[in-house]
Formats: structure tokens, sequence, C-alpha cells
């Protein structure tokens, strides 16, 4: 029986889970994820999780928070003034804005989650949604092929 191992084109099915249990996401949203095992094109503790597998075999994988999407860092979380998100915007707590950031001498739109309005502020969290959270993936290996078939 063939068992994936690095440099595998995969193709596998998955349904990710928060700590809680609820779904926060599932191939039957995403299609079927196609990816070589061995390149870092998707975490690596999801990817070690499928080493090994067999075709048509289901496993569980739980993920700790720090190697999914990492701790939640509070310099992240910032205030900015309330005239910098724009006239068109009335911003909720709750709200997922993408806002405008500069790195590296370049602007990159990333999204930021409003927490708080504290009169002319409003407080915003730039980390990842899942940031802080251990996740556990249902994950079905589909396929072990050639590129052209994963």
């Amino acid at each position: 029986m063939q068992k994936a191992k690095k440099d595998d084109f995969v193709t596998v099915t998955y349904e990710g889970l928060l700590r809680n249990g609820d779904v926060f996401e599932t191939a039957d949203d995403t299609g079927p994820l196609h990816f070589q095992l061995g390149q870092e094109s998707v975490m690596s503790a999801f990817e070690k999780g499928i080493i090994g597998m067999a075709i048509g075999q289901t496993k569980t994988v739980e993920i700790k928070a720090k190697d999914a999407y990492g701790e939640k860092k509070d310099d992240l979380i910032i205030s900015v003034p309330r005239a910098s998100l724009g006239d068109n915007i009335a911003p909720q707590p709750g709200m997922v804005l993408g806002l405008t950031i500069e790195k590296d001498g370049q602007n990159h739109k990333v999204p930021a989650m409003i927490l708080e309005l504290t009169g002319d502020k409003v407080k915003v969290d730039f980390n990842h949604p899942l940031a802080g959270e251990p996740l556990t993936y249902k994950i079905t290996l589909q396929s072990i092929g050639p590129q052209e078939a994963a």
C-alpha cells in the first residue's frame, strides 16, 4: 500500500475545527487541496500529519497555536484615528476591514478586526483571525501521484 512521503504530490480533503468544535474551514468550501509535500506550501504541522498516510485514510491532526497561525501578539493591536478609515466606513466592533500598512517600503492591504471605538480612536487587531487558536484538522488523503494527477 502506497503511503505519502516527502516530495509526493497529494490531494486531500479536510475539515478544520476550533478548540470549541466549531468548523472554520472545509474542503467542501474551498475544494480539495493539491500540493507537493515538503515544499512548505501549507502549515508544516498539517503537512507532517499527511506523511505516512495511505490513500483513503482519514487522520485527525492537532496543531498548537504557535505552529498554526502563531500566538496573538499584543503589538499588533493598535489604536488608529477614526478619520484614517475614511468617510465611507462606519466602523463597528467585530467588523473586519482591509487596511493598508507600510512594510519594507511597500504598502500592503491586510485584514484588521475592529475591537473598540473610543471617541475619535479605533482599536484594531492586525493578528490573523486564528492567531492564538489551537486547530484540529480531520484530513483524508485522496490521492498520491504525479503533479498532473494531484
